[in-house]
């Protein structure tokens, strides 16, 4: 029997549910299924053998087209991942553990043992002590993985470091242990510029693209202001918008859930979540954008939106990018 079931076939329940506001009542007994699912059982086991570099690399890459994560994938399209479950099914999409429940311990041994080696080798050449922040161990340990290390301390933070020590700082909150926290941030961040790469370069295109058709007065004026290539897409896009805490606790814990919503669309497959989130916000704060005249005080506002609304923009967000794109049957 299906999984991915269509809406039809679902008991009555689930219906009623949402209906109420009470959505992936079922969904979480699927996903608990799917993280079971041992049917390629000594295959993947394999995979964990080969964790030494350029070989576990290949390995993880092969592990991308087999159907667990396909299925994953989908799942995580077409719903909201339970927040008990959204850890583990991101290091399994992100290649840090395989599917194979059986595997994840051995594995994370690995990675904590590889994690506590450049921890110790940055500390012998004094790049880290023990009152470097930890989201600046995380950089540092990810620059020296990926061969970027600069020569001393004194080098300036290139933009792509900003990036990463943007995502590990919202990382950081959502993730109480240090070592899965890095290989979370460590392996978005490079899906980010790998898989993601030509696909982010596009997506100012596209988000006028959608403005037009959702505001088209909204585009004009922000066309006649010069503001359409002044947004904030740093932050809206290379950052998938980590970077704009409130200091509230309560807001704080609002934003990381949508945070989470959002970032379960990108982890899973589709960039394109983040331009719809950047319509809903535009729309949200149309008549405010509208009072602004020029492109500066347009990006201004931007950068520092109220945060009291951001679970209701990224709801009407996933709603609009279903509107455009489905529902998907795969990774979109």
């Amino acid at each position: 029997e299906s999984i991915m079931a269509d809406d039809s076939q679902r008991n009555f329940r689930s219906v009623y549910y949402e209906k109420v506001g009470f959505r992936g009542v079922e969904e979480k007994k699927s996903l608990e299924i799917l993280l079971k699912d041992d049917r390629l059982g000594k295959l993947i086991s394999l995979f964990s053998l080969l964790l030494c570099n350029m070989i576990y690399k290949m390995s993880v890459k092969m592990v991308q087209f087999l159907p667990d994560i396909e299925k994953l994938c989908t799942f995580s399209q077409r719903f909201p991942l339970p927040s008990m479950y959204r850890i583990l099914v991101w290091k399994v999409l992100l290649g840090i553990i395989p599917p194979h429940h059986e595997s994840h311990a051995l594995v994370m041994k690995y990675r904590k043992e590889q994690y506590w080696d450049i921890h110790h080798a940055l500390r012998v050449i004094r790049f880290i002590n023990d009152s470097t922040p930890q989201v600046d161990v995380f950089l540092r340990i990810h620059q020296l993985e990926s061969g970027k290390l600069p020569r001393n301390l004194a080098f300036p933070l290139e933009p792509e470091d900003e990036v990463f020590l943007a995502i590990a700082k919202a990382m950081e909150e959502m993730v109480e242990d240090p070592i899965e926290c890095y290989w979370l941030v460590s392996c978005f961040v490079n899906q980010l510029n790998s898989k993601h790469k030509d696909s982010l370069q596009q997506l100012p295109k596209i988000l006028e693209q959608y403005l037009n058709i959702e505001d088209n007065r909204l585009l004009m004026h922000l066309k006649a202001c010069a503001a359409m290539s002044k947004l904030p897409y740093d932050l809206w896009f290379k950052k998938c918008f980590a970077g704009c805490l409130p200091e509230s606790s309560l807001q704080r814990q609002v934003l990381f859930f949508s945070f989470c919503l959002v970032w379960d669309k990108v982890i899973s497959g589709s960039c394109k979540i983040l331009v719809f989130v950047a319509v809903e916000i535009l729309l949200t704060f149309k008549m405010k954008i509208i009072a602004l005249n020029t492109a500066e005080k347009i990006t201004q506002f931007l950068e520092n939106i109220p945060q009291d609304n951001t679970d209701a923009i990224v709801s009407k967000a996933v709603d609009l990018w279903r509107t455009h794109c489905g529902t998907p049957a795969h990774s979109v």
